[in-house]
This record gives structure tokens, sequence and C-alpha cells, in this order.
């Protein structure tokens, strides 16, 4: 080196042969090829070649004199580079330089000549690559780390690289950028911070977008140098998230980004950085949690991370992080479940439970994405998300708000599309998801437009698609009804006759739109008004519908195609194909182009949604049918779809029966008459009567033979009764001649009656109860005679077979004796014949009120000879009280029957036996949802506060809810019917309740705690759901109702003054519960009650009766309180009208007689009524009375006994001796051969009669009855020995009460918490009866009861308070 040191001072330089001096006197070109030349020398060159080296080393020297290093030539400046990278090869591992500012000028010249690689199309391209292929390969950069200026020159060269990668590199050009950067880190002795960011700044999601390439350069460097670089990393985090150093890097900000990414290339650079976010989980600020928690989700959810097994910790903490404070980071956790989910099933575990948490979540936008989350998992794969998660969707489909409703009700719609319905994932997965459907048609029962509506699509378009060929669509369907639970199945069919009565309100409304204005009658113009009203509340958010409504009238008024259009639409006879058309062309001609958010036309869609038949045409029903027949011949895929054969053919019989009745027109076709007459000839009992049923709500369009009707009619041939039942009917609807069919059949069965042969009375009893109902002037005589001298004589008045002995109450249907079902067919007569008859001219209808009234005296042993078993008399009970009910419907009979007959048909929902009350109550909820029976009926279901079962009162209250809803809404939406206000509004229940109280056979002592206290509960049970609202002021009305009823006289025994003692006492009992509960009541009310005048006489205006008949200790038990809302919680054990139904249009049905009416008497037991005609006939409702669909399991309960005291005053049921039952039950039998005996002498119960059912023991001279045996026999609750049938129930009942349970807030969340029913009790039916009727028994210890003195200063306080309040409100309005 010294020698070399010497050439360089003589300062000579030597160049290659043929190479002439290179200065700057030449010109470019001439110096580009010299420096070629020079370039080519030094590439041949190898390290070995001592001689050249020395020979050249002035050269080298002058190469990096800044004559070079700083020419303007780019083409100069790149030779010179190559030159110098191939000295620093040759020259290695010393280099010819040794200032350290020299070094540093050349490698930042060679850095700078690195970016002419960006130009991969240039044509010094591969001179480029060359240099940064021979720096690579020598590590040439390795020289600079001695100099203290070397972090710049590597930074410089790490920016540069970073810079000029692109796509247009090769790998080689990528693999020696990787090489030349990897040897400076892992051969450094230190990795600067700025070098560092240098790397790191290509990983932010700014810069990756930017230039891919630089990204990938910078992953691979790090996977290359990650033991090397790892320390300084930590260093960088630690100095950043555990320190707060923000300032040492212009990266702080962007430090959750790059633990993101780092983690992503290579886990072990952070090692020791993890631990430290647990540690930031717990932060105090929101903002900083929220980023580690975002982080930390896309690190535990990406695909292949294996964080959560390898840092349990943190993942328990992170998990932690699900019930944080603040929303936006439980929001985060939810949003980060699904991809956790789908990437790692087997986390799925640990996140049920806190997923199940956030489900209940007070915020509404979590709730909605856990739902989000765990759907998209089982979209992917059902696998992925296990039962409890599934639940949770489940759940939500009850929530508070309608998005979370909404989206989980779609989630699953979605889910049981792809699962079941498309078949993926096979048939495990359908099994798994098989109740989705189920509980999507449940959802129909919630009260809100919007979720019926949804209900209604996702049944179009996931459960059942429209858009199937018709076999297909119609295959679907009869499968999905044939695995559908009973809710479901009523939910459905209710959701058709909901459809349907649209589609005929609609077509209604256009039958009155195309009239001209002037020509419409004022009647027309009102039922034009309730069309709309109706058609306005079948939409969602009627207050925006009202005006869509009313701009939709403008648009049919004046545009005749889209009127057209619709009436094409609602016609009976539109197809399938042809509603497609209609609603496009409607949609078309309604929309605009230049709006695409149209509300006008979202409202329009709904509406025709609704109405267009999507499923059901003549042509679906053929399908439909044909695939019956397929089941019925065992060619159908029946096992296939997972459906037994059986079950198949008698859902897809009834499916066609609902059909027949929502979509009769679309059975008007010869294949499907062919095909029902093919079902009519079958040897299948259930199939013909199908057939029947079906030909009966079909219409007259079609023509039977007389053969195919009148065989199932022959007694001979002994068909099921509704088979007879049905037969009469369709003879009756599609024969001209139904007179002499009529005729033909009547005769040969009335003489073939024969009482010996009991079996052989069922169904000709049938038969002849629906000819008398059909044809009653026709056989006018003989049914009198028939009435009169079989059915009461010699049927109902003996006992022909001795009963069976058993404690039982009840018994299943195939275990009733043949003589009890030939006396309740033959009671079913004697009211058909009087429904047909509609009059009472002939007093038919006292005998018969008489009679019914002697079984139910009787508790249903006719005779009282004992030879009755238990189970038969609770039969023939259940029959008379249902009797009673169907004939008071009826507005003649109604007005004849008596109080005391109303009051003993009423305690019939206290009986004994459970499945007596469950029926009874049953019959009477119907019978009042129809609006055909009288409002005072309403007032039994008080009675239902004493049940002992809690399922039993819960029902009641639930049918108490519906009815007044409905009563209310038939108001509003006829509000002209003010002069029947009477017979409709809610309100005027309460004195039919208080009525009916006090003369409660189990109100005995007037000033009993007790007896007053089960007054006040029932009361309550009426007053609770009254007074829910306060609606124009109804709390003063009620209060005023009940301050004008003490002011009045019992109508029933105004002369006795015990019996109006009572009803004054019950009047102070409602009181103080109004005055407890309300605020409002002292106000003035908004209009003078009227009061019933056969229940209370007129008030006397010379009387004045302030008295308050209560005890003072019993004024302690009225807690103050707010009404709860009161709530319809869906199908209460109801019909197919039950979920949803909208009241159709009928006149008035009751308007009781007031006593301010001045031609009314009073004293009197008359009562007129009018009644609301209705054009619908349910003949179900004169089926047998066992319901076998509702009651399969004996229950029992037994009631209290009664008092004998007030025989006079009040009627009582029970049992008398043997001679005066019988003169009573003979008198009532001449009765049905002397029509002219005097009206008030056929009106009263029979002799000596007792309501309630005291023991025969019993003493009637007792004035007060023995401790245990006052009032009626109790209610026992189910017996033991039917449990498993018991179980079967309950789980019914439970099903309809998840169907039924409303959202309701968890207190900490704005959620809803499906409610647990109770248990119903199992005690036998044999124990002891319970001493109170309807209560459980109490403990023996007495609640502490505070000193009276204290109550009553309470109260006073309560009451000052309240009256001050309303008081200070009426002086605001005021002023």
């Amino acid at each position: 080196m010294a020698h070399s040191k010497a050439r360089v001072t003589d300062g000579k330089v030597t160049y290659p042969p043929g190479v002439k001096e290179i200065s700057d006197k030449i010109s470019k070109e001439e110096m580009v090829r010299r420096l070629k030349m020079v370039v080519k020398t030094f590439m041949d060159m190898d390290q070995d070649s001592e001689e050249e080296k020395e020979l050249y080393l002035n050269l080298a020297l002058h190469l990096a004199s800044d004559f070079f290093l700083k020419h303007p030539d780019k083409d100069v400046r790149l030779l010179v580079a190559c030159c110098l990278a191939d000295i620093f090869r040759i020259y290695a591992p010393e280099a010819p330089y040794t200032s350290p500012d020299k070094l540093k000028d050349i490698f930042m010249f060679i850095t700078r000549q690195l970016k002419g690689l960006e130009d991969t199309k240039s044509a010094q391209f591969n001179r480029y690559f060359y240099l940064l292929e021979n720096i690579a390969w020598v590590k040439s950069y390795n020289i600079c780390f001695e100099l203290e200026d070397s972090n710049e020159i590597f930074t410089q060269l790490y920016r540069t690289l970073f810079q000029v990668i692109n796509n247009g590199h090769n790998q080689k050009v990528h693999m020696h950028m990787v090489d030349l950067m990897s040897s400076i880190i892992c051969e450094g002795d230190t990795v600067s911070q700025e070098l560092l960011d240098t790397v790191l700044v290509n990983l932010v999601p700014a810069h990756k977008n930017l230039n891919k390439q630089a990204y990938d350069l910078a992953k691979a460097l790090l996977k290359r140098t990650a033991q090397a670089i790892e320390p300084y990393i930590t260093n960088f985090f630690n100095q950043v998230l555990m320190l707060g150093k923000t300032s040492v890097s212009d990266l702080s900000e962007h430090v959750f980004d790059l633990i993101l990414e780092l983690y992503s290339i290579d886990s072990h650079l952070l090692l020791s950085v993890l631990p430290q976010l647990e540690f930031k989980l717990k932060s105090n600020d929101n903002d900083e949690r929220l980023q580690v928690v975002k982080l930390l989700a896309k690190m535990f959810g990406a695909k292949d991370s294996e964080l959560a097994a390898q840092n349990k910790p943190l993942w328990q903490c992170y998990l932690g992080r699900f019930n944080d404070i603040h929303v936006p980071i439980r929001l985060e956790c939810v949003k980060f479940a699904s991809h956790c989910l789908m990437n790692h099933p087997d986390l799925a575990k640990d996140l049920t439970e806190f997923l199940r948490v956030r489900s209940h979540d007070p915020e509404e936008a979590i709730r909605h994405d856990v739902i989000v989350s765990i759907v998209t998992a089982a979209k992917k794969d059902l696998s992925l998300v296990n039962d409890a998660l599934l639940n949770f969707v489940k759940e939500r489909t009850l929530d508070k708000r309608w998005r979370v409703r909404k989206e989980a009700m779609m989630g699953l719609a979605s889910i049981y599309r792809k699962y079941s319905l498309q078949g993926e994932g096979g048939r495990e997965a359908s099994k798994q998801i098989s109740w989705i459907k189920d509980k999507l048609l449940h959802i129909y029962y919630q009260n809100s437009i919007d979720d019926r509506l949804l209900v209604e699509r996702v049944f179009a378009q996931y459960m059942v698609p429209h858009n199937l060929e018709t076999a297909e669509r119609m295959k679907c369907l009869y499968y999905l009804y044939a695995t559908l639970d009973t809710n479901a199945v009523k939910a459905l069919n209710e959701m058709w006759k909901c459809q349907n009565l649209l589609r005929h309100n609609v077509k209604d409304l256009l039958d009155l739109v195309k009239k001209p204005k002037p020509d419409l009658t004022l009647f027309q113009m009102y039922s034009l008004y309730s069309y709309y009203c109706v058609t306005i509340e079948n939409l969602p958010d009627p207050g925006k519908a009202q005006d869509f409504v009313k701009k939709l009238a403008q648009v049919l008024d004046e545009d005749e195609r889209v009127r057209d259009q619709l009436e094409t639409l609602v016609s009976p006879s539109c197809s399938c194909k042809q509603a497609e058309v209609c609603v496009r062309d409607i949609t078309k001609k309604l929309g605009s182009p230049k709006q695409p958010s149209n509300p006008f036309l979202e409202m329009v869609k709904f509406l025709l949604e609704r109405i267009a038949p999507v499923h059901i045409d003549t042509e679906s029903i053929s399908a439909l049918i044909k695939q019956v027949n397929k089941s019925i011949d065992g060619t159908a895929d029946d096992e296939e779809e997972g459906v037994p054969t059986e079950e198949a053919i008698r859902a897809g019989l009834e499916l066609l029966k609902v059909l027949s009745f929502t979509h009769p027109v679309s059975f008007h076709s010869a294949e499907t008459f062919e095909s029902l007459l093919g079902c009519l000839k079958m040897d299948d009992e259930k199939v013909a009567e199908a057939a029947l049923q079906i030909f009966k709500n079909t219409g007259t369009c079609c023509t039977l033979t007389y053969d195919n009707t009148s065989m199932v009619c022959n007694g001979d041939l002994l068909p099921a009764p509704p088979s007879a039942k049905y037969a009469i009917h369709c003879i009756n609807a599609m024969f001209t001649n139904r007179d002499t069919h009529f005729a033909q059949i009547f005769e040969p069965l009335h003489k073939g009656l024969d009482p010996a042969n009991l079996e052989q009375l069922i169904t000709p009893l049938t038969t002849l109860g629906h000819l008398a109902q059909l044809a009653p002037e026709q056989f006018a005589a003989p049914l009198k005679s028939l009435v009169a001298n079989f059915i009461v004589k010699d049927l109902l008045m003996n006992d022909r077979i001795p009963g069976k002995k058993t404690t039982k109450l009840w018994v299943p249907d195939e275990e009733v004796s043949p003589e009890t079902l030939a006396k309740i067919q033959g009671i079913k007569l004697m009211v058909r014949w009087l429904l047909g008859v509609k009059n009472n001219q002939s007093k038919s209808g006292n005998s018969t009120l008489r009679m019914l009234t002697a079984i139910l005296h009787s508790d249903g042993d006719l005779t009282e000879q004992g030879r009755m078993g238990k189970p038969d008399m609770s039969r023939l009970r259940l029959a008379a009280a249902c009797a009673l009910l169907k004939l008071a419907q009826e507005p003649c009979y109604h007005e004849i029957i008596t109080l005391e007959q109303y009051q003993l048909c009423a305690l019939v929902i206290n009986d004994e036996c459970y499945q007596v009350r469950q029926c009874f109550s049953q019959k009477l909820h119907r019978g009042l949802c129809r609006l055909r029976l009288p409002l005072e009926y309403m007032a039994v279901f008080a009675l239902c506060a004493k049940d002992p079962v809690k399922e039993r009162r819960a029902h009641a209250r639930q049918c108490l809810v519906k009815n007044v809803n409905i009563r209310r809404e038939y108001l509003k939406q006829h509000a002209a019917i003010s002069d029947k206000l009477f017979s409709l509004l809610p309100e005027y229940v309460v004195p039919y309740t208080i009525h009916l109280l006090a003369h409660d056979p189990d109100y005995v002592k007037l000033q009993d705690i007790e007896q007053l206290k089960e007054i006040k509960e029932a009361l309550w049970f009426v007053l609770e759901i009254i007074m829910a609202k306060n609606d124009n002021n109804s709390h003063a009305f009620i209060r005023k109702m009940v301050e004008n009823i003490k002011q009045t006289k019992d109508a029933q025994a105004p002369s006795d003054p015990k019996t109006n003692e009572k009803l004054y006492t019950v009047c102070d009992v409602a009181m103080h519960i109004i005055m407890s509960k309300s605020t409002t009541y002292s106000l003035e009310s908004p209009k003078d009650p009227v009061l019933p005048s056969c229940f209370f006489t007129k008030p006397d205006k010379n009387f004045s009766n302030t008295k308050n008949f209560l005890p003072p200790e019993m004024k302690s038990f009225f807690t103050p309180g707010k009404p709860k809302s009161a709530n319809v919680l869906g199908a209460v054990n109801k019909s197919l009208s039950s979920a949803g139904k909208q009241l159709q249009s009928k006149a008035s049905r009751m308007e009781t007689a007031s006593n301010d009416d001045p031609s009314s008497n009073p004293g009197s037991p008359q009562r007129s009524k009018t009644r609301l005609d209705s054009t619908e006939m349910d003949h179900s409702e004169n089926e047998d009375i066992s319901l076998k669909r509702d009651i399969e399991k004996p229950r029992g309960r037994k009631r209290g006994v009664a008092s004998s005291e007030d025989q006079d005053s009040k009627p009582k049921r029970g049992r008398k001796k043997a001679a005066a039952n019988t003169a009573a039950v003979a008198e009532s039998e001449e009765q049905w051969d002397e029509d002219n005996r005097p009206e008030d002498e056929q009106n009263s119960p029979p002799k000596k009669g007792r309501r309630g059912r005291p023991p025969k023991s019993a003493t009637p001279s007792q004035d007060t009855p023995a401790k245990g045996k006052r009032g009626r026999k109790k209610a026992a609750p189910p017996p033991e020995d039917e449990e498993e049938e018991e179980e079967e129930e309950e789980k019914e009942e439970e099903a309809a009460a998840e169907v039924e349970e409303e959202a309701e807030d968890d207190g900490s969340s704005e959620n809803i918490e499906l409610k647990t029913k109770g248990g119903s009790s199992t005690e036998s039916a044999e124990s002891t009866p319970q001493k109170r009727r309807g209560r459980p028994p109490k403990s023996a210890q007495p609640p502490a009861k505070k000193p009276a003195l204290l109550h009553k200063v309470q109260h006073t306080i309560c009451t000052l308070e309240s009256r001050l309040c309303a008081t200070f409100s009426f002086l605001l309005t005021c002023y």
C-alpha cells in the first residue's frame, strides 16, 4: 500500500489500453465511449490481479473526483458508478479511498444512481441492475459502518430502494435489494430509529396501498432480519406504548397498525410487545382502549392466527372488553366475533357467553351487530355456530327495536333458505335449523304491523319462494305445512285470512271509487272512509300511510289503467302469473326514474305485496291436490322429506281445508272437482270428511250428484258425525232442490231413532240437528215432537247404562260412554233447532233454557239417580253451559235468559273439572271476540281470578285484553255508531262485573275480610285491563259509573236489604281500587254513564247513598300504583282468527236497555238487545263438545261448597233431593207441550233451585256454613295420574306462550327477555278441596298488619296528593 500511495503521489493516471485520457476537454459522447472501455476493464478484473490493481489505482482515485461525481450527464454518472462498484469489489476488503468524506460522497453518489432502477424499460436498465447486483453481492455498503454519517447513508439507500421498487421488477431485483438491505441490519452494530422508520413506514396502510411492492420488500426484509431487528422494534414500541414518548418517531400515531402488520409478517417480532397490549386494554383512555381492541380483533380473527392459543392471558383480557363501559369498544368486539367464528371455530365456546350478554345490550347497534356476526358465520358454514348462538338470534326476533327484529328475522330466513330449502349442508343441517320456520311464523302474533308484513315477505321469498314453478312451489308448501307446529300453522292460516280480508277490502274500495262521487249515498261514503281506514292500518307507519292512501285514491280516480290493473289483481280468479304482471305494471306506472327514492311507491309496493296472490291460484290448487293424492297412493317422497306419510296426508287435507276457506274460487276447476270426488269415494273417513268440508267451503259453483253426499248421511253406514254434518251443508250449498233431498234424509232418520241402540244414535242426531238448523220450517212439527218426546223424555231423562265408578272428573273422548255422547248430541240438536227458528213464539226457548239450567243445577246428573259417572257429568255440564252461550248469541233468546240463569252459566268458569273450565272459557272468548255475545258475558272472566291454576288465570287475562282491544278498535273504525256505545264500550263491563260479584255464592259474610279480598282480586282482574289506558278520561267515567250504581238498587232483588248491601259493598271495593290506582279519577266524567236497567233500578232522586260499607281494616289492602299496560299476548288457545285479525264491518249486535229508557221495566227479566249481524258462520262451534284437538287429558277441578244462606235472594247451584228435582224437571218437561203458559212462569227457574253445589250432607237451614264448605266446590289442579298427557299439554301451552311473549326491557338493557311460564299444579283430583276458590292455600302465618290509624292517614295523604295534582293540572289548563 505504500507503493500505491507513492503512485498516487505521482498523480499520473494510467488508463486501460486503447483508452485515452478522460477529462473535461473531450465531448460527452467521447467521454461515454472511453468510460465504457474502463467499465469493461474493471468488470474483467478480479481481486487476485495485484499488478492491475496497482496499475489502475490512480484511475480509481480519479474516477472518485468531484468532476465525475457531479457530472451533469446521467450516462456518465452511471458508468462511473459501475466503475466504482467494481473498484470496491476488486480492492475489497480495503477500499482505495481513505477519506471518510470521500467515502460518504461516493456511496451517496451510488445511491443516487440506483434511482435509475425505477424505469425498467430504459436502455440503461441492465447497467443499473449490474450496479445493484454488484454492490449487493460485495456488500459494499458495509464499509460505511465505521463512518460517522453511516446512518444517513443507510437511510438514504433504504429510501431510494423503497421508492424505486415497482411491479416491473423481476424476482432478481427484489432479491438483490433484500440482500443489500439485510446485510446492513444483520452485520451492523445498531439500527437507528430513523432507519427503522424507513422500513416500517411501508407497512402503514396508507403507504401500503400506494406501493404494494414496497410493502412486499419491507415484509421480505423483516422476515430475513427478524432476529436482528426485533430488539429495536421492541424498544420503539416500549418508548411509544409504555413511556408515551410519541416524539421518538413520526410513526408513533401508527403503532397499532404496525403491530398488526408485524404480527402478520412474523409473530416473533412482537414477543416482547404483546404483553404491553394487555396493559393497554386496561387503560383509562377510551380511545386508546378502542384502538387496542380494534388491533387485537384483527390479530385474533386473522385466518391463520394462533395468538389466542399462544397468549391466553391476552385472549382472556380481550374477552373482558365485551363488557367494556364504552359503547364503541363493545361494538368493535361484537363485529370481530364473525371473523373469529369463521376463522377459528374452536373459539366459539369462549365467545358464546359474551355474545349472550351482548345480545341483551342496552345499545340497539350492539344487539344488531351480534345478530349480523352470528348470521354471517352461519351462512358461511352452519357448523361454525352452535345452537346457543342461533338461539340468541331467535330471542332478538322479539326485540324492542324494529331494526334489530328485522335483522334477526331476515338472518334466520336466509339461513333457513340455504340449509333447509336449498339443501346445503345435508339433512343434519336441515334438522338443526328446523325450528326456524316455526319461529318466523310465530312472529305473526306480534301486534306490530311491521312484524307481520315482514313475516309475509319472508314467507313469500324465503320459505315458499313465489318464483318457483307451480308444482315445485306446492310441494314446498305441502311439506312445510306438514312440519309446522300448531301455533305456526295457526299463524300461517291467519296470514292468509288477513291477506284475503285486505284483498276484499281493496276490491270493495275499488267498487266505490268507480262510482261517481255525486251518486254516493251517505252510507257508501262512510263505507269508503272505513275501507280507507282498514287499508291504512294494514300498512307500516299509519301516520304516513294516511297521506299515501289519499294519493293512491287520487291516482285510482284519475288513472283508469292503474285501476284496471288493481281490479285484476284483487279479482278472485287472478292467477299467480297475472299477479306478477299486474304488480310490475303498477309499480312501473307509479315509479319515476328521476326520483330513485319514492316513499309513495314503497308504500304501494307494501300494499301490492299483501294483496297479490303469488302462491295460490287454480293451477296451484290442482297441483296441491295431486301431491296429496300421491301421498295417499304411496308414490310421494314423504320419507325422503322427513315426514311420515300419515302426517303428510293429514297436513295436506288440513291445508286444503284452510285454502278452501281463504281461496274458494281457486277450487272451481273441473280437474280439482274430479279429484275431490275421487277423495269422497275413498274408504278413508278422514279423506272423505275433508273433501266434504272443502265442497262446503267452496260454494255453489260446483254440482254434486246426490249419491255422492247423501250416502254419508245414512245412519246405517255410521259415518263420523263431522262427515254427516258437512254432507248436509254440502247439499244445502250445492243443490237447488235441497228440500227434496232433506226430506229423503230426514224421514228414515227420524223414524229409525232407537234409544235402546245408543251407539247408532250419534250420527243420526248430528244429521237431524243440522237439518233442523238449515230447514227449521220444513220440519217444524216433527222436530218439536222429536225434541219433546224423544230428546227430553227418552234420552235426557233416562240413564240406561250405569256410569263407571271413578274419581276422575274427565276421561279421553274414546272412553266417554255412548249414552253421554248421544245426550250431548241431543242437547246440540235442541240448540241448533232454536238457532234455525230464531224466534220464541212457541216458548220452546224458555223450556230449553230451563232444561239446560236443570242440568247445571244437578251437576250434569239430571235424574239424580247416581248412576252417572263423574266424567259423564262433566261432559254434560260443559254441553249445557256451551248451549247457553250459543243461545245467548241470538237476540231473541238472549232477552229471555234470566239473571239467575246468566249467573249460573257464569259459574261454570269455576267448575271443579279443569277441562270444563278450559273449554267453557274458550267458547266464551270466541263468542265475545266475534261480538256475538253481549257485553255482560265479558264480566264472567272476573271469576277466573279465583282459579288455582296459573295458566288458566293468564289465559283469562289474555282473553280480556284481546276482547277489550277488539271493541276499542271496532269503535275506532266505526265512529258513527255512538248509539251502540253501551253495548260495545269496554268500560261498560264494570257494572256487570260488580253485579256478578255481588251475587257470587262465595260472598256470604258482608264484612268478612277474606271474602272481600277475593272480591277485590276479581275486580282488579278486570279493572287492571280496563284502566290500562285513560283515553278521554275514562277513569273518571268508571268512577262516575260506580257512584251511580250506589244510588240504585239491585234489580234482581230490589227489596232485599242484604242483597243491596252486598252490591254497595262491592261498589266500595271498586271505588277504592279506582282511587288507589288512578290519579285522574276525580276529574269531570266526559259523559254521564248509562246503567243496564235489567241489573239496576232507576236511581231515586230522593235517595243519596254516601255510606262506606267496607270495614276499616279492609282499606289497608288497597295499594296505590299505576295499572300495567295491557298487551295482547298473541294466541290464547284461540281459533284461526286470533293473530292479527282485522275486523270486518258489521252492524251493531248488542244494545242493552238503559235504566233511563221509559219503556224499560226494572222489575222485568227481559232485556232488549239488537245484534251484530254477521255473514260469517263458523260451524266448527257446533262440533263435538269433546274438542279433541284442545282436550286430550283428564283434568279435574273441585268446586267449593255453596252456602245455603240467602236462598231467595240469589241463585244457588246445588244438589236437591231427588223428589224435588224430579218435580222441577217434570215441570220443565211439560213446557214442551204447552205454548200459552204465562211468560213469567216459563222464565222462572226450577223450583227450589240453588246455585252453587253444596254437598248432599249440607243442611239447607244452616245460616253459616262450616269452615271449608263455603261457596262452590273448589277448582282442583289436574290429576297426577295423567302426568304424561299433562306434560304434553304443558309443552303446547309453553309453545303458545313463547309465541305470545312481548319484548320487555330487562332493567339494564333495552331488549327483550322471554318470560318463563309457571308450571301447572299436579295435585290429585281426589285430594281434599281447597278452602278458597281460585287461590292455592296460603301459609298459616298471617301477614303482619299495620295499625288501622296509620293506614287511614296514608290513604288520606294519597287522596289529598292526587286531588291537589288534579287541581293543579286544571289550573294550568285554565291559565
